[in-house]
């Protein structure tokens, strides 16, 4: 199962659209998961038409449109994984810790908010990952987006993928 990862697009106040080599890999991906900071529907409304399948989780930024529209955390089996998908982690000084925690019966956890790039492994197994932001890369080097492989309970092949400078 082929994973496509994103958080914090912040259209169309941190760019107009979402990057095309990011666009051009929601058709293929068999499930796309958004962390939240949509801040436009306009952006929903893209991925659910281009999407085999979109989890996504309403952000800080997300007004009530989208509010109405997406949870604050979701959950799905991928590949036979427990995932869940969340905005805000709290500050990255014990994060494992706490969200292993809080999400007991999770293999994965998606994050976003903070727009820097994550992946780690709390003791108890938990893997977390936050693909930090295509539109907004605020004080990283590069926006980034994330794709991974979810099959025969395993996360494989994730990779953090950074989008040309403007």
């Amino acid at each position: 199962m082929r994973l496509l990862i994103m958080s914090d697009t912040h259209l169309p106040k941190r760019a107009k659209a979402l990057p095309e080599p990011l666009l051009a890999r929601v058709p293929h991906a068999d499930v796309v998961l958004h962390a939240g900071d949509w801040v436009d529907t306009a952006t929903l409304d893209l991925l659910e038409r281009l999407s085999r399948r979109l989890i996504g989780v309403y952000g800080n930024n997300d007004g009530p449109g989208l509010r109405a529209r997406l949870p604050e955390v979701a959950y799905a089996d991928l590949g036979g994984l427990r995932f869940g998908v969340v905005h805000e982690t709290g500050a990255a000084q014990g994060r494992e810790r706490r969200c292993a925690g809080r999400f007991p019966d999770l293999d994965v956890l998606v994050f976003g908010h903070s727009h820097i790039p994550w992946d780690t492994t709390a003791d108890t197994g938990l893997r977390l990952l936050n693909p930090g932001s295509p539109t907004d890369r605020r004080r990283q080097p590069y926006c980034t987006y994330m794709t991974a492989t979810a099959a025969d309970g395993r996360l494989t092949d994730v990779e953090l993928h950074r989008l040309p400078r403007k």
